[in-house]
């Protein structure tokens, strides 16, 4: 009986797995057929006429790399800010005694619960009262300081044992010094869990560049290739929509890869109780 359990685990998970991986792999199989053949090839995985030819329609008819490296700045850096202002503040909060901290905390607590949409017309009217309208500024600065983010490194903060941070302070070290050296290498899972939620979020948000952006040179991605498939009239190629999402989800999947092993050590943690 407890055999039949386990096996009956394990074909449910591999059950669960086919079903998620089964579209990726569809998606990436049908980008390398023709636009004539899609339909006649959909539901297949493996396929004999494969063809280049949607890859080099999306590179010459949009300027996908452009629209790439702009989701790439805008990312990269709405990234490293976040992990860097989230860290400082959520070792602050958690080590730190100063005045009304609580009500800080508090505050920022209830940041997280009001929908992101309700920040989006204040946001703009800001952005176009400091002139950063379709700039790289307006597409990062909002993005950077996130209450999850905050919230998530003072937690793991508060779970680290007090004696090493004053084992350094015996040592000479000052607070900026057993940040850096004691507690934010010990933070690397919960930052890269951090990094990987910010930079996936960031690289697929769509509503905010939309609205921040004018023109070609700063769109992002997302809305390069919304665009883009407005712009067909009488027939949707569907082949080329698939090369984008391809090469959409190139940089995700690089991310998860780099960080996978402290995402799951992250996780392996919060479910280990001592």
């Amino acid at each position: 009986m407890k055999k039949f359990r386990i096996f009956l685990g394990y074909l449910t998970l591999i059950l669960i797995a086919i079903s998620m991986l089964y579209p990726f792999f569809a998606m990436i199989s049908l980008s390398f057929v023709d636009n004539n053949e899609i339909f006649a090839h959909a539901g297949r995985i493996f396929h004999q006429n494969l063809t280049l030819n949607n890859y080099k329609n999306v590179f010459t008819e949009i300027p996908i790399a452009l629209y790439f490296f702009n989701s790439l700045v805008v990312a990269t850096i709405t990234t490293i800010g976040q992990v860097i202002f989230a860290a400082l503040a959520g070792y602050a909060f958690a080590r730190l005694n100063f005045k009304y901290k609580n009500a800080l905390f508090l505050l920022i607590l209830i940041t997280m619960l009001i929908p992101p949409q309700v920040n989006i017309i204040p946001l703009f009217f800001l952005m176009r009262e400091l002139h950063l309208i379709d700039t790289y500024q307006a597409l990062i600065l909002p993005a950077l300081f996130g209450g999850f983010g905050i919230f998530l490194m003072r937690q793991y903060f508060l779970s680290l044992p007090k004696d090493l941070e004053e084992a350094a302070k015996i040592d000479g070290c000052n607070l900026f010094q057993t940040f850096f050296k004691i507690a934010l290498p010990l933070a690397l899972p919960t930052v890269a869990t951090l990094a990987i939620f910010t930079f996936v979020t960031t690289w697929n948000s769509f509503m905010w560049p939309l609205i921040v952006t004018n023109s070609e040179n700063m769109r992002t991605l997302p809305v390069g290739l919304a665009i883009y498939k407005g712009s067909f009239r009488e027939l949707t190629l569907w082949g080329n929509l698939l090369a984008c999402s391809v090469i959409c989800t190139v940089p995700v999947i690089g991310v998860f890869l780099l960080g996978k092993k402290y995402f799951i050590s992250d996780i392996l943690q919060g479910g280990v109780k001592e």
